[in-house]
């Protein structure tokens, strides 16, 4: 749902965020999707980033859900956002000690005054289930 005031223009995962001279933010590690060694993963630090253009005051939220979105994963406290007629702005969302328990594709979704703006997927996978990823990309190659 769209709301006429507030528009999310885009949204990052990276490993971390530093704010720089001049109000200048840097991104670390801008990541897709989730490999790693062995599952479960407790990630330790993590940021989501939301780029925000509109007008006025908006409360927003970032959650992520399990593969059946029946369960929260983790959420973001909400946090207030002001714009200036025209302006942008970017918030950040710092997550700490996340516990991804298995593979699958997890939801992150963020929200703008208790509605939610956008959903997109987040695949946490471990290389036993990368090895089954890649076999099916290969098939579906040959295929095509």
């Amino acid at each position: 749902m769209e709301n006429e005031n507030l528009q999310l223009i885009y949204t990052l995962l990276c490993d971390d965020v530093r704010i720089e001279m001049g109000n200048k933010i840097s991104l670390m590690g801008i990541f897709q999707n989730i490999m790693v060694e062995k599952l479960p993963i407790s990630l330790i630090k993590f940021a989501v980033v939301n780029h925000w253009r509109g007008a006025g005051n908006h409360q927003t939220e970032v959650r992520i859900l399990s593969p059946n979105k029946n369960n929260l994963v983790v959420t973001s406290q909400p946090t207030s956002i002001e714009l200036a007629p025209g302006g942008f702005t970017d918030n950040v969302s710092f997550f700490v000690n996340v516990v991804f328990p298995s593979a699958g594709t997890y939801w992150v979704q963020t929200l703008a005054d208790t509605q939610l703006l956008e959903e997109f997927p987040l695949i946490v996978t471990d290389v036993g289930n990368m090895e089954t990823i890649q076999a099916t990309e290969e098939i579906s190659e040959t295929i095509n």
